[in-house]
């Protein structure tokens, strides 16, 4: 990068279950909140916004360019321009990585990077036969073409495809990502019993931050619709009563018969979205703005699509070589919780001398990650993960961590379905 990026500030709305208290709310709409709550408490000119860029998955048929709804949405002038990206879990990154190269190969000066995602509204879709059907229909022009066509119905035509099942799944190798967790816990041989305890770890530390109002900073509390008679103001998937005995109590979800990941320690399907307002470094200066961090640098790296949970290393190995900086200068790292297994074995395959020779074309580790150090307010597997967002919100929890604890250099990385891995070097002064 030829500078830093400056992120001016960030928000996010509450993280909450699919399904439930946000349901009422499609991802533009939430993409919008975030925007328009960014602008309000950032003060900055609209006007001087010359783009936004918003990372999202399950992109909504009745919002195409779904950037651009959320633009308008948010009451930002007509004249700015928009566009969407989509890297799977790294979507909300690659907003920001977007955003980047925008400025810094001078086609803008000042955007917004944000992540949307409402997977309560990711749809089931009729399957082949059912689509042709309609067809047919629709092309029928007399009494006896529309019978003739609807006496090839079968009620097993009615059987849905669902939607979010399937953007779950790498069509490449086959696999739903919770298998791909299977492989990472096989290959790295970690017990089900650690995995639990990693995830209720995630619980307690999360309804920890909730308590001391850290994560309220970066929400903005959401009145519930319908009726919006009542607002939420934490996200939902904290359990506070969360125990290894609960925990230990649950089947295998993927892997009935011999595996490990259960609905317990894997991250939870999730609404949410969050916003960032971004610059170059000298422009923040030379407006006399005191922005929340910078982005020092980032990669993004690839690997098999069966062992995607790895990601992170890759991608961090790769930063690391770019920017010259070592895993000990990282005084804080967020690795997004997908399961609770791709955290452990993200965290073998650090310092692992052997796994750098084999798979990094390093000759030495990247190095241990600080078990005190790593997402300290909670991951995914408590504050959930809306596929699109969580990129966004990683970046943000960082910078803000690291100005209370008065440290200046994080990293945020997370691991991307279909075998992809990004890693963001952030800093505060």
């Amino acid at each position: 990068m030829k500078e830093r990026l400056a992120i001016i500030d960030g928000i996010r709305t509450p993280q909450c279950r699919a399904g439930g208290v946000l349901r009422g709310f499609g991802a533009d709409d939430l993409g919008a909140i975030a925007v328009r709550e960014l602008m309000l408490r950032t003060a900055y000119p609209e006007s001087d916004v010359d783009e936004l860029i918003l990372g999202n998955v399950a992109q909504p048929v009745h919002a195409a360019n779904i950037a651009r709804v959320v633009a308008l949405k948010a009451g930002l002038p007509t004249h700015l321009i928009a566009h969407t990206v989509h890297r799977n879990c790294a979507s909300g990154m690659q907003a920001i990585s977007s955003a980047a190269n925008k400025i810094f190969s001078g086609e803008a000066e000042v955007m917004i990077a944000a992540g949307t995602e409402s997977m309560s509204n990711i749809p089931l879709l009729y399957g082949p036969q059912m689509t042709k059907l309609f067809a047919s229909l629709a092309r029928a022009k007399t009494l006896g073409q529309r019978l003739k066509a609807l006496s090839s119905f079968r009620f097993s035509f009615l059987k849905p495809i669902v939607g979010l099942e399937k953007g779950l799944t790498d069509p490449v190798c086959g696999m739903i990502m919770g298998l791909t967790a299977e492989v990472l816990a096989r290959e790295f041989q970690i017990p089900r019993e650690e995995q639990d305890a990693f995830a209720l770890l995630s619980h307690q530390r999360a309804a920890a931050a909730r308590d001391a109002g850290r994560l309220a900073e970066e929400i903005v509390p959401l009145p519930v619709a319908p009726r919006y008679e009542r607002v939420q103001e934490h996200d939902d998937g904290i359990r506070d009563d969360q125990t290894l005995e609960a925990l230990a109590k649950l089947r295998p979800y993927f892997d009935r018969q011999t595996g490990t990941v259960t609905v317990g320690n894997a991250c939870s399907i999730t609404d949410g979205a969050a916003a960032l307002l971004v610059m170059s470094e000298s422009r923040a200066k030379s407006e006399g703005l005191e922005p929340l961090g910078y982005v020092r640098d980032y990669a993004y790296a690839a690997l098999e699509g069966n062992r995607m949970g790895l990601g992170p290393v890759y991608a961090t190995s790769k930063l690391l070589a770019k920017s010259g900086m070592k895993m000990k200068d990282f005084k804080l790292v967020e690795i997004n919780e997908a399961f609770a297994v791709q955290v452990l074995a993200c965290l073998r395959a650090f310092e692992s001398k052997e796994f750098a020779k084999q798979y990094l074309d390093r000759k030495t580790a990247p190095g241990a990650v600080d078990p005190e150090l790593l997402n300290v307010n909670g991951g995914a597997v408590a504050l959930g993960h809306p596929v699109g967002a969580t990129g966004t919100r990683l970046v943000l929890t960082v910078l803000k961590e690291l100005r209370r604890r008065n440290q200046n250099c994080g990293l945020a990385t997370l691991c991307v379905g279909g075998g992809q891995g990004a890693a963001f070097a952030l800093e505060v002064t």
